[in-house]
């Protein structure tokens, strides 16, 4: 199993900015900095396409996945609310009998 580390926010955007600012290569940053080019690529690329709204993790949504979660988050409070007047509707109905 890989050893998947994690870099903050912080640390991207500053990878992407020296590596942006600097004129080195991808190689050469991703040898200072200690992490595979692959990853420094990566993010280059998010950077590139999402600006200063790249890496938005730790609980933080994009604003393209916002309405999605916001969807999903009220279809799992309507199902819940379905449920219990399910059961109220089940309880009220043995007590007339």
């Amino acid at each position: 199993m890989k050893n998947q580390r994690k870099y903050d926010r912080e640390f991207k955007v500053n990878a992407v900015k020296l590596y942006q600012e600097s004129g080195k290569s991808l190689d050469e940053i991703s040898n200072n900095l200690g992490i595979p080019i692959s990853t420094l690529s990566t993010w280059v690329s998010k950077f590139k396409k999402n600006g200063e709204l790249s890496f938005s993790g730790s609980g933080k949504i994009s604003p393209c996945n916002e309405e999605l979660y916001l969807l999903r988050r009220e279809l799992n409070n309507v199902k819940q609310e379905r449920d219990i007047l399910k059961k109220a509707v089940a309880i009220f109905s043995k007590a007339k009998k």
